[in-house]
């Protein structure tokens, strides 16, 4: 059974913890990033997951999400975006395919909805 597995992404472990980390704190920060598909599919539930945890506002969460998530992406959480979303249950993210002419990876924008 699959239960709990996850995208390696083609890196090693400190190098994908990284990549996670540095994701999911830009689109908290800047609300939209642009990156490949792969990696969009990957850090998607880790920033549902940390907005979910900031929407509690506990002091237990600014821990938890201090080891996932950059400084600066922790206080916006929990001050901007936790209140931002208390009414609402999940889908703080959206996905949105770009095309390229040239072929090639496939771009993707991930921006949190309104």
């Amino acid at each position: 059974m699959r239960h709990k597995k996850k995208k390696k992404l083609g890196k090693g472990t400190d190098h994908r913890r990284k990549l996670l980390k540095t994701l999911a704190s830009s689109i908290i920060l800047y609300e939209r990033i642009e990156t490949s598909y792969a990696n969009a599919r990957a850090v998607k539930p880790y920033v549902e997951k940390a907005i979910t945890m900031a929407k509690a506002g506990t002091l237990h969460a600014r821990r938890l999400l201090l080891g996932k998530l950059s400084g600066m992406a922790v206080k916006k959480a929990l001050e901007v975006l936790g209140p931002k979303y208390q009414e609402r249950k999940g889908g703080y993210t959206r996905m949105i395919k770009l095309t390229d002419p040239h072929g090639g990876k496939s771009k993707v924008i991930l921006e949190l909805v309104e």
